[in-house]
């Protein structure tokens, strides 16, 4: 069955806590004409550059009570070996806020940045230092430093609450909603990345996502371990036995990435710098246990043309046109023999026949990989409105830990789920999360999950024979049929007879109703 989240999150996937959205406001409302791709990068790493000041000052207090002992509070070994970022006096945030409301605040801020980098190496090449741009209002820039201020976020107390993570993940979702298509590059739906890390269960071992984003992949996967801290077959322990690789070819958005994770203390290894999976993989030797990821849809200038002969291609060579079954097959490549994937393609992946697509599906078929299909609903995306699926993918169908699900792959058709959070976006519930978790532990025959049964409208189990049989198309709908009507007692011909009755009624005053406007027409001058 699907495990119970963590408290904290009640029907909400947008882990609002109640400031981030008065926050969001106040922030959205200091943009004033900037766009707000380059306003994510002002504030998310001024939100950044507070988070690690707080734990610095918390450490640093500790450290000063402790000097008759011996302790050196300016003394950056201290603060490294308890991973904690160590923050030179220039870049703290007491003095950034001192100097607030000064003209020289912009420079101030880029020189933070870049003395935290110095002294950080992690941290090098991360940061923005474009505070001194003469396109950012330093009055504004001064307003969101004293805003951001009134925020607790690095210190023991607010890191246990995951407050800087959420007050991130929250303004992630809202800078991709203000930049529309754009914002899909860097930021999936919080709901459609729990139900990939629900479904696929990463507990321990190695997870990769060769187009990670902002890393919200890794950060659910962290959460879904600390909720599950008990009996997850990770000892009980609440912190991951994960081991974390990525690789983003966006330098601005490999960036977020690499702060994301900071803030939460996830060690990660994101490549020396951002690059291309396609055309420099960076973790070529790679086998994952767990791969999750949302590439970029029907991706047309990928480069294929250059890559016609590459290992990878085992099923065949993807259209240069299209890099869906390029993904596709990248993922396969890099599955330990035992890994399962999980991730999210568009809807044409599941039937397209062109440009050797449906041969190449034909062949993954075939080879026993596919586990389990997923028709979402639409508007779930920031990129676009299209209707995506997720595809989870088994190198080992029949590990001895579950059911041997040889010859057989899982049907779920959630596109009726859903519930409207604004005008143009829709958002999985908790409940409908668990539900669809809950089926497909159910069918892999996990200990302690219900009896799998199909469910007509909703879900089925197919052989491949059967999947042979239409045509080796993919889509949920062709399998699970329609959903069942209740029956309700009442005979047909007594039924055809009542509703006739009705419908004649009906017509009558339809017809009374036609001569009555006839009349006023003609009163008017106007017979028809």
């Amino acid at each position: 069955m699907a495990k119970s989240r963590a408290n904290g999150q009640g029907g909400n996937n947008g882990a609002t806590l109640g400031f981030e959205q008065t926050l969001w406001q106040a922030a959205d409302k200091l943009r004033n004409n900037m766009d707000a791709a380059e306003y994510k990068h002002v504030v998310l790493g001024l939100i950044f550059l507070k988070y690690i000041s707080d734990a610095f000052e918390e450490k640093h207090a500790a450290l000063a009570a402790q000097q008759a002992q011996g302790a050196d509070p300016e003394d950056p070994d201290e603060y490294r070996a308890e991973n904690v970022f160590w923050v030179p006096k220039e870049a703290r945030w007491s003095n950034l806020r001192a100097n607030a409301k000064q003209p020289t605040i912009g420079k101030l801020i880029d020189d933070a940045m870049v003395a935290i980098e110095r002294d950080n190496p992690s941290l090098k090449g991360v940061l923005a230092k474009e505070y001194n741009r003469p396109a950012l209002d330093k009055q504004r820039l001064g307003e969101l430093i004293d805003l951001i201020g009134t925020i607790s976020m690095g210190d023991a107390e607010h890191r246990s609450k995951d407050i800087l993570g959420r007050v991130y993940e929250y303004f992630l979702g809202q800078f991709a909603s203000a930049e529309g298509k754009k914002g899909g590059q860097f930021y999936t739906p919080r709901c459609v990345v729990r139900l990939i890390v629900e479904m696929i269960e990463p507990f321990k071992g190695r997870v990769y996502d060769p187009c990670c984003g902002a890393g919200g992949m890794f950060v659910q996967s962290v959460r879904f371990i600390e909720a599950h801290s008990t009996g997850n077959g990770n000892g009980g322990k609440a912190k991951t036995a994960l081991s974390i690789y990525g690789q983003e070819s966006n330098p601005t958005t490999w960036r977020l990435a690499k702060m994301n994770l900071a803030i939460r203390g996830i060690d990660a290894n994101l490549g020396p710098e951002p690059a291309d999976s396609f055309h420099r993989d960076l973790h070529k030797d790679l086998k994952a246990d767990f791969v999750m990821a949302n590439p970029p849809f029907n991706m047309s200038d990928w480069g294929g043309e250059r890559l016609r002969d590459d290992v990878r291609w085992k099923y065949g060579a993807p259209p240069a046109g299209n890099a869906n079954f390029a993904w596709v097959q990248h993922i396969i490549h890099h599955l330990a023999p035992n890994g399962v994937a999980g991730f999210v393609l568009a809807n044409g992946s599941m039937s397209s026949n062109t440009s050797g697509e449906g041969e190449i599906r034909r062949r993954i078929i075939e080879a026993d990989l596919v586990d389990c299909m997923v028709a979402l609903p639409a508007q779930l995306f920031y990129a676009t409105q299209i209707p995506a699926c997720l595809w989870f993918l088994a190198r080992n169908k029949h590990d001895p830990r579950l059911r041997d699900r040889r010859g057989e792959t899982l049907f779920i058709d959630a596109r009726k789920m859903g519930v409207l959070i604004d005008r143009v976006h829709r958002e999985l519930t908790d409940e409908e999360i668990a539900r669809i978790a809950a089926t497909y532990h159910a069918w892999r025959g996990e200990k302690g999950a219900d009896e799998y049964k199909d469910a007509p409208g909703f879900c089925k189990s197919a052989t491949t024979e059967e999947i042979a049989g239409h045509g080796y198309v993919l889509t949920p709908g062709r399998y699970v049929g329609a959903e069942a009507v209740l029956d309700d007692g009442e005979p047909f011909d007594e039924k055809m007879r009542r509703l006739v009755s009705t419908l004649a009624g009906q017509m009558a005053e339809g017809r009374k109703l036609e001569e009555a406007i006839r009349k006023n027409l003609k009163a008017l001058g106007y017979g028809l």
